[in-house]
């Protein structure tokens, strides 16, 4: 009898704690809930308090994440961005959450879970990220992949390296932004490559990252594919030296682009150049309209010269 005195004795203190921890769950639940409806809401009444509101809640700290990573399944932007926000705030405290949050079975969270680790830039969260940048879903794969670019950790160089052969023209394009955003020289001729892209964003995003890149390397590697037979890749290597705009460069464009048999080649060449060379210290405008025999070539080096005069009026 007493055993069982003892044991129930026990059972009961054992049940009161759970029901005082479950009580205090609530509580803090029901706390979160009520200032998180006023932190995302875009009533002009609580214009005031958004901010305070979500101050209180990244004030919880680690207790508010688990919270927080739930309401990443929103179909609402704005409880997204209020969700972002606030994590931003709690910062690396909340990082262990998150990263075991990678593990979840909805790709959705997970998706948004890297895009919030990727604004906290916390280093501990660049091998967990590496690790899902295979995932099966390519919403996935994008923003891990440009977490790591924004994290800036050279850990993840080889990985995202590999994302530029993605399947999935997104997740291509976060490889490229993020080569440009960890300067990793070694990307230059895959980005180059990347100028023949089924995807623009791909194409375009390739130019800003070499521009960030070592500029010499960038100009030796872009001479060597200024007069590729793909006709975009040589095209957009144009743009490249004309956005770098030194002597080199403008010597590259002049000597070889603008020899090419191919007309877009000998345009993007000539717009380039005007680029580089506004003011035309190296007195190529004038023979550049004299030697071009394509009209609608002509066409278009004419109205880049339009443009500049415009601009300098």
């Amino acid at each position: 009898m007493k055993n069982s005195h003892k044991l129930f004795i026990i059972l009961f203190i054992i049940s009161i704690l759970f029901i005082g921890e479950a009580v205090a769950q609530t509580g803090l639940e029901n706390k979160i809930d009520s200032l998180f409806v006023i932190a995302s809401s875009g009533e002009l009444r609580y214009r005031d308090l958004t901010e305070p509101a979500m101050d209180s809640i990244a004030a919880l700290g680690a207790p508010a994440v688990p919270w927080l990573v739930d309401k990443f399944s929103t179909k609402s932007a704005r409880k997204r961005w209020t969700v972002i926000w606030i994590l931003q705030r709690i910062g690396s405290e909340a990082v262990p959450y998150l990263v075991t949050s990678l593990r979840r079975s909805e790709s959705l969270i997970v998706s948004r879970v890297c895009w919030a680790l990727g604004d906290i830039k916390d280093t501990s969260s660049v091998y967990p990220l590496i690790n899902v940048c295979n995932h099966r879903d390519w919403k996935v794969r994008d923003q891990a992949v440009g977490a790591l670019g924004k994290i800036g950790d050279t850990r993840a160089n080889e990985v995202i390296m590999q994302s530029l052969t993605d399947t999935l023209g997104q997740v291509r394009k976060a490889a490229v932004v993020s080569c440009g955003q960890l300067a990793i020289n070694e990307a230059i001729p895959d980005l180059i490559n990347c100028f023949n892209d089924d995807f623009y964003g791909a194409r375009l995003e390739a130019v800003n990252s070499l521009l960030k890149l070592d500029t010499q390397n960038v100009i030796t590697v872009v001479a060597d594919s200024i007069n590729s037979q793909r006709e975009m890749v040589g095209n957009l290597c144009c743009t490249v030296m004309g956005e770098i705009g030194s002597d080199d460069a403008i010597e590259i464009l002049s000597y070889q682009a603008l020899n090419s048999p191919i007309a877009s080649r000998r345009a993007h060449a000539a717009v380039a150049i005007i680029k580089a060379d506004p003011n035309d210290h190296c007195s190529l405008h004038d023979k550049i309209i004299e030697n071009e025999s394509d009209r609608f070539t002509l066409l278009k080096i004419q109205s880049a010269l339009k443009t500049i005069k415009k601009s300098n009026e």
